[in-house]
């Protein structure tokens, strides 16, 4: 980048990672797309970026983790989609330092492109609303506009209905095996389950001193289950394997998302040992909620 193409505004701003509580399938619609029930939880585990502001319009991005990324990624593609919706003039230099496994179903594309609108909204100086923003990132993915929402949520229809909940506070391991599963594979199979009974709310839910939803994850966790996980372990061995591991440590494990990672609510005292060296294993917390929720208006 040139000097002249130097704003020196600068920001540096995290995107989280999000884990399915539970996903069942309630249906499938005329079009193709499928119904679904679902808590989406944010966690803190994070790809951070960093932005610096340009003079000349262009959006310029760089992989600070070595990983290779297309050209035309989930933060570039947000960039020029809140730049056409604005007419904004100004571009921006993107640094990604990606630390999100891919192919995870844990929203890691989603994710960066929901920070990127919330960045770029404010280091341009836009003051767009968050439906605003929700409505661009929906073009670029189902997810988007839950990570610009900011808040866990209670999520229906074809992951456009969001509820905002509250989770208590809890510890999670994440396994991820090397190897993914293809989501147009898993939505597309004979075998996937499409019939789960439709729940409610109240039914893992009470209301907190918000009056918004406080979810029992007791309940969530013993009653929920994920109808992609038997078909994306057909596709992928491994998260059979992953599972099997939790379960020798006394953990009931699950897929989130399209998978393939996994993960278990995590007691204090458990001591994990003896996993794949090829597996990325991780512990996390869940979130108040999402770091940038204050940078636009509802």
């Amino acid at each position: 980048m040139t000097p002249t193409a130097r704003l020196r505004r600068l920001l540096d701003v995290p995107a989280p990672a999000k884990l399915n509580l539970f996903l069942h399938i309630n249906g499938r619609r005329d079009d193709g797309y499928h119904l679904l029930q679902s808590v989406f939880m944010l966690v803190d585990w994070c790809d951070h970026l960093h932005f610096e502001c340009r003079a000349d319009g262009v959006i310029s991005r760089e992989d600070l983790t070595g990983t290779a990324l297309p050209a035309n990624d989930l933060t570039v593609r947000a960039a020029n989609a809140l730049k056409l919706a604005t007419g904004c003039t100004l571009g921006a230099h993107i640094g990604l330092e990606k630390n999100l496994p891919a192919e995870a179903g844990m929203g890691g594309g989603s994710s960066d492109a929901a920070s990127t609108l919330l960045a770029l909204n404010r280091l341009w100086g836009l003051g767009l609303s968050r439906a605003r923003l929700a409505a661009i990132g929906l073009q670029l993915g189902a997810d988007v506009p839950f990570f610009i929402g900011g808040r866990h949520a209670w999520v229906e229809g074809v992951g456009e209905r969001l509820t905002p909940v509250d989770i208590p506070p809890a510890r999670f391991v994440v396994v991820k095996p090397p190897t993914g599963a293809s989501t147009a594979h898993i939505f597309s199979s004979p075998e996937l389950k499409r019939d789960t009974k439709t729940a409610t709310i109240r039914g893992f839910a009470a209301n907190d001193s918000q009056g918004r939803a406080l979810i029992d994850l007791q309940k969530v966790l013993k009653l929920g289950h994920n109808d992609l996980q038997p078909v994306a372990q057909a596709l992928c061995p491994e998260v059979g394997n992953c599972i099997e591991w939790l379960q020798s440590h006394g953990l009931q494990g699950r897929m989130t998302g399209s998978g393939t990672a996994v993960f278990a609510a995590l007691p204090q005292a458990t001591q994990l040992t003896g996993a794949s060296g090829a597996w990325t294993v991780r512990q996390c917390g869940n979130m108040d909620a999402h770091p940038l929720l204050d940078w636009c208006t509802d």
